[in-house]
């Protein structure tokens, strides 16, 4: 009895540590709510309606933590299906709220809503979120900022202050209405118009000096710049004039300090930098200038800004600094050199896995192309009469009039076929300038998925190509997945000599990788997460050519190596309700 009352005390103590412990175990859950509906906003002396997040644009900035879980009430007010996927959130076993249209959900009808649960769990830094349903993405974007676990800390010293950066394009005609019209021709895209920071196109615009973004920093203060790129379909190169840079995150993980004087950033990525001020009072042009390595000149050709402004007495006169030798629109090396600098930190607190040669159980060589697909009479506007499209492996994705994952998970036949092949279907030199004959440039529509056991462990070579001298960088993305990125190179991806320059010893983690124009990238990944997962190029008109496909992870032996099970309520599938899918369904009629 005695003994029993001494140690009351200390257990009733440790008992209430461990609940002092467990919400930090757990993390905290976050509520959001986001209403979409038509906003109007005036940039370059056009003023138009477009579709926006709780009016904003970009779009709210969620704030977590490690560990921490987020739901978000997406409320839709205008008129169309919408989706929003959480970009770099692995959802371990939640597939049912990732968000990409037909693959993991049909889009929420208008004036409806759907309430998104948002799982954090290795990730930790900037990543973003963005609409998932035909080309809202370039309106309906926003930051995601991913703060240390309590109890830890950066892997580098506490900033003094942080600032978020998004990039974006915009367009002076309705977007969608752009969409519809670019699918329906089968010609060429429109161009954006500018690119933004912040929502800001900056100095060199028409009717924006006045309202350029200004960052107000302090002399010797420390800034944490956490970048995203939502930029349509452009690749590009940022700077900030007379200052060093030094990239400490890439995708949502840490790397080893890059130091630099520019970056280059596509569509998709998301960026941690470390910038401090310490040049002479004043102000200093941010800049960021489109990156293009394709044959063809279809890229705009604006550079956005922003001013870096020292706070403090002092009088200034005349422009904001330029950067000089910032790279030029059409400079590859630089870009080059630059994602190759990038490798993870390999430390104790940040350990990496990464599947060894032997390990490997899938080995998947896609090759990453533009194409064309046949119309009737020769009627569309891409060459010889055809429709231009995009293709993996030859396949140009279709979606489905019901998403994938309620296809799979209820074993409901006929909404696609487990064919995507491992390899094309040709081998030929990819990077020749002579890939112009039918048997190369017309590639097949469908909805072929590849279907993964789990825990296998897959290397995937994407192979560019320059089918109908189109060759150019592109950022492939992976959803439910961080992979590691353990080769990069140019030319034919050569399978006895290239494996040697391989880094498995600290290679950077990514969800989206560049690809070289007519080169390779090699990622490698544990297919440790049950579920349905998208794969695409992060170039919105590239995706929505058909330059995707989907895995399926199949569930382990356990109820924690399964999927979840799915939300009482989903969006129903309805395909008038996305321009996109009701395009697919036409092409399948008219192939």
């Amino acid at each position: 009895m005695g003994s029993s009352m001494w140690e009351l005390p200390w257990l009733l103590a440790l008992l209430g540590g461990l609940l002092l412990l467990l919400p930090r175990a757990q993390g905290e859950d976050h509520y959001y709510t986001f209403v979409l509906r038509e906003t109007n906003f005036t940039r370059l002396c056009v003023t138009k309606r477009m579709f926006t997040v709780n009016e904003s644009f970009p779009g709210p900035t969620l704030y977590v933590r490690k560990g921490d879980t987020a739901y978000v009430n997406v409320i839709n007010e205008g008129y169309y299906g919408v989706t929003i996927h959480w970009h770099g959130i692995k959802q371990p076993r939640n597939p049912w709220f990732d968000g990409p249209e037909y693959v993991t959900q049909c889009p929420i009808p208008p004036g409806t809503n759907f309430t998104y649960q948002v799982l954090f769990t290795s990730e930790e830094g900037t990543l973003w979120w963005h609409a998932h349903s035909d080309w809202t993405r370039a309106t309906v974007h926003g930051a995601i900022v991913i703060k240390p676990a309590l109890g830890t800390t950066y892997p580098f010293p506490e900033p003094d202050e942080e600032k978020v950066l998004v990039f974006a394009s915009w367009y002076d005609e309705d977007v969608m209405a752009l969409m519809k019209e670019a699918l329906s021709e089968g010609g060429l895209t429109t161009l954006s118009d500018a690119y933004c920071i912040n929502g800001q196109p900056g100095d060199f615009y028409n009717c924006s000096r006045d309202s350029t973004y200004r960052m107000s920093v302090d002399y010797g203060k420390t800034y944490l710049l956490r970048l995203v790129s939502s930029v349509q379909n452009t690749d590009m190169y940022f700077a900030i004039a007379n200052h060093t840079l030094t990239v400490v995150g890439w995708d949502g993980a840490y790397v080893k300090p890059v130091v630099t004087s520019y970056i280059m950033i596509t569509p998709g990525q998301a960026m941690d930098i470390l910038v401090t001020a310490d040049q002479p009072l004043g102000e200093y042009y941010i800049l960021l200038s489109p990156f293009f390595d394709g044959q063809a000149d279809d890229f705009d050709h604006s550079i956005a800004s922003a001013i870096f402004q020292y706070d403090g007495n002092y009088s200034f006169t005349g422009l904001p600094a330029y950067p000089i030798d910032f790279p030029g629109w059409e400079e590859v090396a630089p870009a080059t050199s630059f994602v190759k600098r990038l490798k993870s930190l390999n430390s104790a607190e940040h350990p990496i896995d990464v599947p060894t040669d032997d390990e490997i159980t899938t080995r998947m060589f896609i090759t990453v192309s533009i194409s064309m697909m046949r119309c009737p009479n020769a009627s569309c506007e891409g060459p010889d009469g055809n429709r231009l499209a995009s293709a993996l492996n030859n396949i140009s994705f279709a979606n489905p009039d019901l998403d994938v994952l309620q296809a799979y998970y209820s074993n409901i036949a006929g909404y696609y076929t487990a064919d995507f092949p491992d390899l094309p279907p040709t081998l030929f030199n990819f990077t020749s300038d002579d890939l112009l004959t039918d048997n190369v440039t017309l590639s097949d529509q469908g909805t072929k998925v590849k279907v993964l056991n789990y825990n296998e462990t897959v290397e995937i070579i994407f192979q560019g190509t320059n089918v109908m001298n189109s060759g150019e960088t592109h950022p492939m993305h992976l959803h439910g997945f961080r992979f590691y990125v353990v080769g990069l190179g140019g030319g034919n991806f050569d399978n006895e000599t290239d494996p040697e320059t391989y880094n498995l010893y600290d290679p950077p983690e990514a969800n989206t990788v560049p690809v070289p124009k007519d080169g390779w990238a090699v990622i490698r990944f544990r297919a440790d997460n049950p579920g349905v997962w998208y794969m695409h190029c992060h170039f919105d008109r590239h995706m929505a050519w058909g330059m995707d496909t989907v895995f399926i992870v199949k569930n382990g032996t356990t109820a924690e190596t399964s999927i979840r099970e799915p939300p009482v309520h989903m969006p129903p599938c309805e395909t008038d309700s996305s321009l996109l899918t009701a395009l697919h369904s036409y092409l399948r009629q008219q192939a």
